[in-house]
């Protein structure tokens, strides 16, 4: 498999220092090519979300390095890390992040505008964006305007938009029903097929499915790694497996 986009190199992340810190990454490695839909799964705790923000270069990494499209995250500076999350990292958060002053079509063209797209094909990028997760109806709509899962589609839309080579998804289906939940999974899986790596944390077993990887997590290390079968049972037994 070529094209390498994220490769994280004995990672690990601490948070706070002496009796009280807390390992939430312990060396860990992993790499992610285009054209791969990775899942990550394990118990609450086990270093998923963390996992995340050190890939997207939203924190750092106490050791270890991080590579996007073979860019070291940690060489740097704070403007050319802005930059390179516009331009090639898509991020679902678990709260979803949106800017509650701007309409759904603004939130979304948000990023691209940032990046010197002229606003015009930011917007029509935008409105892609938010009819490929099905909702173009709340272009024109305030976040109080909104349910939480029309939210949560705003923000994976904000995550697609334009060519971002690396998508990070946070649990991106939590406030979603299942039959929608399911077609931002296949907009996901689209993505990857289209030349994207994607990354997503999941607790669903049956989400996980739609991934062609799936690595598992507990206490900041990976512990197991398997290709998907497209078998939830086989990937809840595999997630449990050592308990």
């Amino acid at each position: 498999m070529s094209n390498q986009v994220l490769q994280l190199t004995g990672v690990s992340k601490t948070f706070g220092s002496g009796a009280t810190a807390i390992a939430a990454l312990r060396n860990l490695s992993l790499t992610v090519h285009a054209t791969e839909f990775v899942a990550v799964m394990g118990p609450s705790g086990s270093g998923k979300s963390s996992l995340l923000t050190v890939a997207g270069g939203l924190d750092q990494p106490t050791s270890g390095e991080v590579f996007v499209e073979n860019t070291p995250l940690n060489g740097l500076g704070l403007n050319e890390l802005a930059r390179l999350r516009r331009r090639a990292v898509g991020y679902v958060f678990q709260d979803f992040n949106l800017v509650p002053t701007l309409t759904g079509l603004e939130n979304v063209a948000l990023p691209r505008e940032l990046d010197g797209v002229a606003s015009a094909k930011a917007q029509d990028e935008a409105m892609d964006a938010l009819r490929q997760v099905g909702i173009p109806e709340v272009a024109h709509r305030f976040m109080d305007e909104m349910s939480g899962g029309q939210q949560q589609r705003v923000a994976i839309a904000r995550a697609i938009v334009g060519e971002r080579r690396l998508i990070l998804a946070d649990e991106p289906t939590g406030a979603l029903d299942s039959a929608t939940g399911d077609g931002i999974l296949e907009v996901l899986r689209a993505r990857a097929d289209s030349g994207a790596a994607v990354v997503l944390v999941t607790h669903e077993a049956r989400h996980a499915a739609w991934a062609d990887r799936v690595v598992f997590l507990r206490d900041g290390r990976v512990v197991d790694e398997s290709v998907s079968q497209n078998d939830p049972s086989m990937l809840l037994a595999a997630a449990f497996h050592g308990d």
